[in-house]
């Protein structure tokens, strides 16, 4: 498995819009599930910092990701461009893959 981490402050009063947008049921899950190998979303809030977020997108394999990135590159700018207003700041924290014994990621 690959996974993605993006940690985000979402604007302040725009909390509940944020979770919207970027939680598993949110604009960007519902973007990537055309994707071959996307698995899914998980949205976590910081107990102790307001605001404060990360995301985890779970794909396949990190070449599922980047075949999905490349095909649909003028979408994904256009969510990134709407979704823009609702986050202070944005920051990527890694991607990383599960090796795990015996997989293939």
């Amino acid at each position: 498995m690959h996974v993605i981490l993006w940690e985000f402050q979402a604007r302040g009063g725009q909390e509940a819009e944020f979770e919207r947008a970027y939680g598993p049921e949110g604009v960007w899950a519902k973007f990537f599930r055309s994707g071959d190998g996307y698995l899914g979303t998980e949205l976590w809030r910081d107990q102790d910092r307001p605001g404060r977020y990360v995301t985890v997108d779970r794909w396949t394999t990190s070449e599922a990701y980047e075949t999905f990135r490349a095909a649909h590159p003028d979408e994904y700018k256009a969510i990134d461009a709407r979704c823009e207003m609702l986050t202070e700041r944005e920051a990527h924290l890694g991607s990383f893959a599960n090796r795990q014994a015996g997989a293939a990621s």
